[in-house]
């Protein structure tokens, strides 16, 4: 095992804070993948809507991650946008991947995280995280492994995440240069089972149409928080 994640993991440009074993340890614990959402799956930038893009290499990249996920442990991990902002992209992209759950507007990041937790009956150190903002160290800190995106302009802050253990690895691409395709690759390549996850996928199988179905299952709810509560809401 030892062998196989350094040839793989010499693909990859980004810092580990953690070693590969380790973080190929934490990884078999997930049962959640949860993102933040501006500056991970873009640069940050918004329209005069308040929303931001995404795009479909990194839509793939989640729905490869969560197959992989379904191989490893034989069901559809639990995934999760927490964002500060309520953002109609953001909204549109869990609804059409089969999210279980968007929380928008929420500032305070560990109680979406705890909230979500105690909904799907897992622990914090059962998610993954991805983030890149200090308004998510909240959540970071509780969680087991953590993925913050790479930016040129904040060093400091990532030295911070680092010095305070707060992150795993630290990608090489920015959100607006596909930090999560990089993720997600990283992530499948150290599970074990990238190769089958690739070819099931490529081939769409049996396997792969059985985990699509039971993934489409999902029924993306919507959250926010009113009077320092967290409320299910209908639409933004």
């Amino acid at each position: 095992m030892g062998a196989s994640l350094t040839n793989i993991t010499a693909f990859f440009k980004g810092e580990f804070i953690v070693s590969p074993e380790i973080l190929s340890q934490k990884l078999q614990s997930v049962k959640a993948f949860v993102f933040d959402w501006d500056g991970v799956f873009n640069n940050g930038e918004k329209n005069e809507n308040g929303s931001s893009f995404f795009n479909e290499v990194d839509a793939m990249g989640t729905n490869l991650l969560r197959f992989n996920h379904h191989l490893l442990q034989g069901k559809p991990p639990v995934t999760a946008i927490i964002t500060g902002e309520r953002n109609k992209a953001a909204l549109a992209f869990a609804g059409r991947e089969h999210l279980h759950a968007v929380y928008c507007g929420i500032k305070y990041k560990a109680d979406a995280l705890k909230h979500l937790c105690e909904a799907q009956q897992i622990k914090p150190e059962e998610v993954a995280f991805m983030f890149d903002d200090v308004l998510d160290f909240s959540a970071a800190a509780l969680c087991g492994l953590r993925i913050m995106v790479q930016r040129d302009s904040n060093p400091l802050m990532i030295d911070y995440a680092k010095r305070h253990g707060l992150v795993d690895y630290v990608t090489a691409n920015s959100g607006a240069n596909h930090a999560i395709r990089e993720t997600a690759e990283l992530l499948t390549g150290i599970s074990g089972r990238y190769e089958d996850t690739m070819t099931e996928r490529a081939m769409f199988t049996d396997i792969y149409k059985q985990y699509l179905e039971q993934r489409n299952e999902a029924q993306m709810k919507l959250f926010t928080v009113s009077q320092s509560e967290i409320v299910a809401i209908n639409s933004l």
